[in-house]
């Protein structure tokens, strides 16, 4: 009797394990769909910095993964830390721009 307890407890168990697992694997297939999709349509906007680019998916990403609903956070997050790398890299080219002319006059 106490067999067959302790064997439907580690079916139990085994079972709630398959699913939690199958969540977890369908919410990071969700995360990277999702990434891919936003990469998809800024990808023109920061051509010219991939580098920077992947970093904001990325650090959008974990700051995702630190709430209690990554999937709901994470396209905001993607999309607002894209357009700052994009902002940041368009005032990198202005910054550069008056010393290219400086570097041309002498």
């Amino acid at each position: 009797m106490n067999r067959i307890n302790i064997k439907k407890h580690v079916n139990i168990e085994s079972n709630i394990a398959n699913r939690c697992l199958e969540s977890c694997k369908k919410l990071l297939a969700g995360i990277e769909e999702t990434k891919s999709g936003i990469a998809a349509e800024f990808r023109e906007l920061v051509a010219s910095n991939q580098k920077s680019f992947q970093l904001a998916l990325n650090e959008a990403e974990a700051l995702a993964w630190q709430t209690d609903y990554p999937q709901l956070f994470f396209p905001a997050l993607a999309v607002e830390k894209i357009r700052a790398a994009a902002a940041w890299q368009t005032r990198q080219q202005t910054l550069q721009r008056p010393r290219l002319a400086f570097a041309q006059a002498v």
